[in-house]
C-alpha cells in the first residue's frame, strides 16, 4: 500500500513540475512574441559611400558624406525655380515640406509671402550649383551632437528675369540638419533641414 502511495506521490509531482514548465515556457513565448511584434519593422542603416573597404559603426550613426548629400540635395530642390518662382518656390516647399521642420518650414514660407509681395519672385528663373572643387569634405559638416549637424554648402546662384540674367553670385550657406525619422514613406532619409544655423556670407568672386 505504501509504494502504492508513493508512486501517487511522484506522479503528482511530476504533473506539478510539468504545469510549471508549461507555464514558464508560456511566460517565454509570451514575451517573445511581444517583442517581437513591437520591434521596428523597417530599420535605416546608413552606409558609408565607399564600400570598397569595410566598414564597422553604430546603425544609428549617419555619416557626413550622408549629411551633406541631404543638405545639399534638398536646399538645391528648394531653390529650383524653372518657369517662376511665383509657382515654382510654393511648389517646392509643399513637395520637400516632409524633408523640413515646421519651424524651418514656416520660416521659408514666410519668406515666400515677402518676396512675393515685394514683387520679387514673378517671372524669376532660379537655380544654385556648386562651385566646383568646393563639393563635399569632412570639414564641410561639423557635428554637433548624434542628432544635429551643420552643414556648409558654397554654392553659385543664378537668377533670371525672363531671359536676362539679373544675379549671379557664390554664397556659403550655413545649413542646420536634424534627425527626422518620423515617417519613412515621406521621408526615407530620415533627416530634415533645420534652416540657417547663422547668416550667409557673400563669397569672392573668384572662388576656387
Amino acid at each position: 500500500m505504501s509504494a502504492f502511495k508513493h508512486a501517487l506521490a511522484a506522479r503528482d509531482a511530476h504533473i506539478r513540475t510539468l504545469h510549471i514548465a508549461l507555464v514558464a515556457l508560456f511566460l517565454l513565448a509570451s514575451g517573445m512574441g511581444f517583442g517581437w511584434y513591437s520591434a521596428p519593422r523597417q530599420l535605416t542603416v546608413y552606409l558609408p559611400p565607399d564600400l570598397r573597404a569595410a566598414s564597422q559603426r553604430p546603425w544609428w550613426e549617419v555619416p557626413p558624406a550622408t549629411v551633406y548629400a541631404f543638405a545639399f540635395t534638398v536646399f538645391q530642390q528648394i531653390n529650383r525655380w524653372p518657369t517662376s518662382g511665383e509657382t515654382d518656390y510654393p511648389h517646392n516647399l509643399n513637395v520637400l515640406r516632409s524633408y523640413l521642420t515646421p519651424g524651418c518650414y514656416r520660416q521659408i514660407e514666410q519668406t515666400f509671402r515677402q518676396r512675393q509681395q515685394n514683387g520679387e519672385l514673378r517671372d524669376r528663373v532660379r537655380g544654385v550649383y556648386e562651385i566646383p572643387g568646393r563639393g563635399f569634405s569632412d570639414k564641410q559638416v561639423q557635428i554637433l551632437d548624434r542628432d544635429n549637424w551643420v552643414v556648409t554648402l558654397d554654392l553659385t546662384v543664378d537668377e533670371y528675369f525672363h531671359s536676362e540674367p539679373v544675379k549671379r553670385a557664390t554664397i556659403r550657406y550655413p545649413i542646420k540638419v536634424s534627425r527626422y525619422d518620423i515617417d519613412k514613406q515621406k521621408n526615407p532619409w530620415g533627416l530634415a533641414l533645420d534652416c540657417f544655423a547663422s547668416l550667409p556670407q557673400k563669397l569672392e568672386a573668384a572662388t576656387s
